[in-house]
């Protein structure tokens, strides 16, 4: 009778679930986590509640569509959700925010990150074999920045860099992300100060292991080339391949050679123990890794894919240069979706703001997947800005993705993008920025000095 029961709850609470989907048609996103696949996962993560003007799935479906608009503003958000219930002949009392930021600071961090983390690993999971590189899973790995208001409690979170004066400088935390190469979605992500102990790329990195499967290939630039990294990756039945670092050096005369500039060589354990690591973790890593180097077209890489008769030295070049599609996915989440300078004034809700960014993100990467199999196309060929555009206007008018999915996912598919191998750009911009001095005091002292002395 219990099982009876169990089973009739679960029933209802997922019929549930899909009506609210159904109510936030317009909004849109929430009907991809509604879909076979992610009901149970997100049924799993959805927190109790009451019913609301804003119960947690217009809230977290509300709060994505931010992330994709240009103007990501609260108000904004408020008056699309006001303007779709008066077109459903709802009642709308007040396009007020209060409501609305209450109802997102009520949004679980743990319920958007798992959320994430479950699109993430569904979509690199489906992809096809044609799609990996040898069948396997290769997984980017890099690391960015990014700004935030300036409030007391984001400065005592995410402090601004030492370089700069107090009250001049804004709170700046560094994000570290695991990407499938092959679809683009983000598997994992872990978030921190951009300075102090264990802080670094390679200390968020290690909060990250569970994004890594044996069988996998870490695919990463120099900084990732450490040797408490590749141990720990070997351990784990992971193969790296990464440029050399330049602290290392490398001498082809030593080791076993395997051909022209392609040699397997021992490294050695350090033998000062790193300030994070315990004595008895640093007493279970092997004294000795043996990798192989090989110098291609002047770069050398490092690699635990030690047999060159399975993989050449040029298929290593070749994959190696795929690392850039990690520097084009961050792009994407910070400049398309504006992730460079979040908005919210608080650590807890600025973790999450990240969160939604890279839910909406992933989401916006499962369309682009299904619309790549349809059309039997890599997902790396297809525009993900083109794909945000689409799916923004496919939801602001309201067309019914279930009634009529071929043809957005046809639409997408419409557009490719260049093919630009070995393109070069400088690190530079051509418009010159507004000729007005920086703010070098607190505002507020600024503000006081106009008013006193007049604009300088």
């Amino acid at each position: 009778m219990r099982e009876r029961n169990a089973k009739f709850h679960s029933k209802q609470h997922r019929q549930q679930i899909s009506r609210r989907a159904q109510r936030v048609d317009a909004v849109g996103f929430f009907n991809l986590l509604t879909g076979p696949e992610l009901l149970k996962v997100t049924e799993a993560h959805l927190p109790e509640h009451r019913e609301r003007l804003y119960p947690p799935t217009v809230a977290l479906s509300m709060f994505m569509r931010q992330a994709l608009d240009a103007d990501g503003s609260c108000q904004k958000a408020v008056n699309g959700w006001a303007a779709q219930r008066r077109a459903e002949g709802l009642s709308v009392q007040s396009v007020r925010t209060g409501a609305y930021c209450k109802a997102r600071e009520r949004l679980p961090v743990p319920m958007v990150t798992g959320l994430t983390q479950a699109v993430g690993e569904l979509i690199s999971a489906r992809a096809k074999a044609g799609w990996r590189w040898r069948g396997r899973h290769v997984k980017l790995v890099d690391g960015t920045g990014i700004s935030m208001p300036d409030t007391p409690e984001n400065q005592a979170c995410y402090p601004q860099p030492s370089s700069q004066a107090a009250g001049v400088g804004f709170p700046l935390a560094r994000v570290v992300g695991v990407i499938c190469l092959a679809t683009g979605a983000v598997i994992d992500a872990a978030i921190g100060p951009q300075a102090g102990k264990g802080n670094s790329e390679l200390g968020l990195l290690r909060t990250l292991g569970a994004a890594f499967s044996p069988g996998d290939v870490m695919l990463a630039d120099a900084l990732y080339c450490n040797y408490f990294l590749v141990a720990t990756m070997l351990a784990a039945g992971v193969d790296v391949l990464f440029e050399q670092n330049g602290a290392r050096h490398t001498d082809f005369r030593r080791g076993v050679s395997l051909g022209a500039r392609d040699h397997l060589v021992r490294w050695t354990k350090s033998k000062t123990r790193p300030e994070w690591m315990s004595a008895e973790q640093y007493a279970e890593f092997p004294d000795a890794l043996t990798v192989r180097e090989v110098m291609v077209d002047g770069q050398i890489l490092v690699t635990t894919l030690l047999n060159p008769r399975q993989v050449r030295k040029n298929a290593l070049d070749r994959l190696y240069a795929q690392r850039w599609n990690v520097e084009l996915d961050l792009r994407n989440i910070k400049t398309t979706l504006g992730v460079d300078v979040l908005r919210c004034l608080t650590p807890r809700m600025v973790e999450k703001e990240l969160w939604v960014h890279l839910l909406a993100y992933n989401l916006i990467r499962l369309l682009m997947a299904q619309a790549a199999l349809d059309a039997s196309v890599h997902p790396r060929q297809l525009s993900f800005k083109h794909t945000v555009q689409l799916w923004t206007e496919w939801t602001t008018h309201r067309v019914d993705l279930g009634a009529d999915p071929d043809t957005l996912f046809r639409l997408i598919a419409q557009l490719t993008v260049g093919n630009r191998p070995g393109r070069i750009e400088p690190r530079a911009r051509k418009r010159r920025p507004k000729p007005y001095p920086w703010l070098k005091m607190p505002r507020a002292e600024a503000r006081e000095q106009v008013r006193r002395y007049g604009h300088l």
